[in-house]
């Protein structure tokens, strides 16, 4: 059995979404053996930072909230899609071939997994990509960028989504996992009141992965 940590580790200095400093991580040691007997550390960090769940909170007025991302709907089978082909917006067209089923729960592999930096051009999922999905019920989709959409005024690609009950990952690492079916375990905090929770993301293959 294969297992993928598809997660991005949480450090100081890490890649965060537009590189806005407010959005890095920070880790302050509180205690230490010079002074103390045990040595603790407190974390100050977005709760978008690096591979996170967001939550409708996040898009909707009075949408749900991080406590509400309920951990038996993210540990299941997902299926990982090779989009490495696409630049720019993932639309219908780049989705058409791929037979996408009522109820699965999508990750895109694209060029993005390659970044170690930011990247303002990030490969994203357009509002005609979200449509096509909602309108055919998937259950989830996740991304490896720091967003699952760009340049677009009302955020209509999470909004889409979130509207029909889809969930949404992000700062997904794909570059190492070979397109096919794999059993997820994407386990966010167990944040109450947030719009998104961290999550650490592991995948494991399933007998028919490629």
């Amino acid at each position: 059995m294969n297992l993928f940590d598809v997660s991005m580790p949480i450090h100081v200095g890490m890649t965060v979404y537009k590189n806005k400093p407010e959005k890095l991580p920070r880790l302050e040691v509180t205690s230490d053996f010079a002074t103390q007997h045990v040595h603790e550390t407190r974390i100050c960090m977005d709760a978008h930072c690096g591979t996170h769940i967001d939550a409708p909170l996040h898009m909707l007025p009075g949408g749900k909230a991080s406590e509400t991302l309920a951990p038996n709907q993210l540990m299941r089978h997902c299926r990982v899609l090779d989009l490495t082909g696409v630049s720019g917006g993932i639309q219908t067209d780049d989705l058409l071939l791929q037979a996408i089923q009522t109820g699965e729960f999508l990750l895109f592999k694209t060029r993005n997994s390659w970044d170690e930096k930011f990247n303002s051009d990030f490969v994203y999922l357009t509002e005609d990509g979200a449509r096509y999905l909602a309108n055919i019920g998937v259950s989830g989709v996740g991304i490896d960028a720091l967003g699952i959409e760009r340049s677009q005024p009302d955020h209509p690609t999470h909004k889409i989504l979130f509207q029909q009950g889809a969930y949404i990952i992000e700062g997904l690492r794909l570059r190492d996992v070979p397109p096919g079916t794999y059993q997820m375990i994407a386990l966010p905090l167990a944040l109450h009141g947030s719009d998104a929770a961290p999550a650490r993301v592991v995948l494991t293959s399933m007998s028919n992965a490629n």
